[in-house]
């Protein structure tokens, strides 16, 4: 059993060493597109929230 594991897993290993590099290379411009949204998404909830903040509204203190 250790031996098939072994003949088995350490290419996959090797794969994987050989592989993450090029996976995370390729998700970098996926990552960077989804800040620039959740910049957006607070941006527009900044303004959304503007007339209720100038008319005096707090937000509710988060609790955790």
């Amino acid at each position: 059993m250790v031996k098939l594991l072994l003949a088995v897993c350490w290419p996959l290993a090797l794969v994987a060493l050989v592989l993450w590099p090029i996976v995370w290379l390729l998700t970098l411009p996926l990552r960077l597109i989804g800040l620039a949204v959740e910049g957006v998404f607070a941006l527009l909830a900044a303004i959304f929230a503007l007339p209720a903040r100038l008319l005096g509204w707090r937000p509710a203190a988060r609790v955790g």
